[in-house]
């Protein structure tokens, strides 16, 4: 089993787009394999590759949280659309950001197109939940953090909170953007 180490909020390439995938070979089984690994070892609901510093359009997710009827555990190259106007507020937590989980407003259903690991074309309509993790982990993909979802107030009593936990110690200061979401 290969248990990967999660990228903190600080690090860099959780900032910068991910690049899609246009190879569909051993290597990118593995990486979906071990992005698996990694998240069902951290109890996740969800993981994107730049978590673990790799800048491609791939991200698991568990494949047992409701609504997911497909059982996917992977989506490569992600394009999201949104059926409705309606939203969610939840509780939403990143393993990016360990330990901290704000109440964080998403589109309540969301159509999510992309590929499987050996490049077959595949739909996830989802709600509640899986729409929330799906749209966390594209945002990954985007190089935006769930932080960037929060208003001034809020991102404000993040950056705090995240400079005074105990894993943020030599880690760069975070950055915080307006998400374009």
């Amino acid at each position: 089993m290969t248990v990967l180490d999660i990228r903190k909020v600080g690090d860099p390439v959780l900032r910068e787009p991910a690049a899609e995938v246009t190879v569909f070979d051993a290597e990118l089984r593995r990486l979906v394999k071990d992005l698996s690994e990694t998240l069902a070892d951290s109890r996740g609901a969800g993981l994107a590759a730049p978590q673990i510093g790799v800048g491609l359009r791939v991200f698991a997710i568990a494949p047992e949280l409701p609504g997911n009827d497909l059982k996917l555990d992977h989506l490569i190259n992600p394009v999201l659309t949104f059926p409705d106007e309606e939203t969610q507020d939840g509780f939403e937590g990143c393993l990016s950001i360990p330990g901290i989980y704000l109440d964080t407003r998403r589109r309540l259903n969301v159509v999510a197109k992309g590929l499987t690991e050996h490049g077959d074309p595949v739909q996830v309509v989802g709600e509640g939940l899986l729409s929330r993790c799906i749209q966390h982990e594209t945002d990954h993909l985007d190089g935006i953090l769930f932080i960037d979802r929060q208003d001034d107030a809020g991102r404000q009593r993040l950056l705090t909170t995240i400079r005074e936990a105990s894993w943020f110690e030599g880690l760069p200061a975070p950055e915080v953007r307006v998400s374009p979401h």
